[in-house]
């Protein structure tokens, strides 16, 4: 144990861990916040889809040599998310077949960009790396911690500010349209919200794995809270927990971030149902 402890101690002397962990945490904590309004939406199914037009995005980022693949990123997965959330009532095509269409031409399109202009030699395991997460979040820069710490307080400030809204449109969407709230608006700010997160946590988790982080913390807390306040703060703090946890495991055990920390995430869900079935809320 007091190795372990030491062992520990040693890690954080250095900046690239303490770097993992700021970020790690964040965007565990903007997710986990999000999560639940995304679940009770319903809209579970797009951070899935989004996460695919990331990963095509973050090809074409990486091949035309951008310096942080954020800069590319960031817009094409907000635009894809304004494309698919923005109302389409007399649309021919329904707005799930548009996901489908969209995740799964990005997919394709950037394991095809990778196939033909990359210069690894390791084309399989980059696209591994890119899906399911690596210790990319070990090479983070100070200037990478920043932008991320700013988007985050960004999209923490947003959801504060608008909590009675975003409350009301998760609850009763119709009676909030009928009071005169635009609620089209303030689902396109979720949309909006969402794809930060997942292009974010890419870093983290990889591109298939950053739906889980969002969904499962959510999850968990609606198994034995009953409030959308008491879900949220519990989901967050769950979700803070996992991530450290995840991220302790992997650099002391040498596994895979992403999937480290959407284990943690799944055995927390799990210990979750078991204390909601054992306090009659499951």
């Amino acid at each position: 144990m007091s190795s372990t402890l030491g062992l520990i101690r040693m890690y954080l002397s250095h900046d690239f861990v303490v770097y993992a962990l700021i970020v790690g945490v964040s965007i565990a904590l903007c997710a986990a916040m999000v999560g639940v309004t995304l679940v009770l939406k319903r809209y579970s199914f797009i951070g899935d889809g989004l996460s695919h037009v990331a990963f095509g995005a973050m090809t074409i980022g990486t091949i035309l040599h951008i310096s942080s693949n954020l800069y590319i990123t960031l817009p094409v997965t907000v635009l894809a998310a304004v494309i698919l959330l923005r109302s389409n009532r007399n649309s021919k095509v329904m707005g799930d077949a548009k996901l489908a269409i969209l995740s799964v031409v990005s997919l394709a399109f950037g394991y095809l960009l990778m196939n033909v202009f990359s210069a690894s030699a390791n084309v399989s395991g980059d696209v591994c790396t890119t899906l399911f997460g690596s210790t990319s979040i070990l090479t983070l820069t100070s200037q990478d911690v920043v932008l991320c710490l700013t988007i985050s307080v960004l999209v923490i400030i947003a959801f504060i500010f608008l909590y009675n809204r975003l409350f009301a449109v998760t609850f009763d969407e119709e009676y909030t349209k009928a009071t005169g709230t635009k609620t089209d608006t303030y689902n396109l700010i979720i949309a909006i919200i969402i794809a930060v997160i997942i292009v974010l946590g890419m870093n983290l988790v990889g591109s298939l794995l950053i739906s889980a982080l969002i969904i499962f913390l959510a999850l968990s807390a609606m198994c034995v809270f009953g409030s959308f306040k008491s879900v949220t703060i519990c989901s967050v703090i769950i979700s803070i927990v996992a991530a450290l946890t995840g991220m302790f495991i992997s650099i002391l055990g040498g596994t895979p971030v992403g999937a480290t920390i959407v284990t943690v995430d799944a055995a927390m869900y799990l210990v979750f149902i078991i204390i909601g079935k054992a306090t009659a809320r499951g």
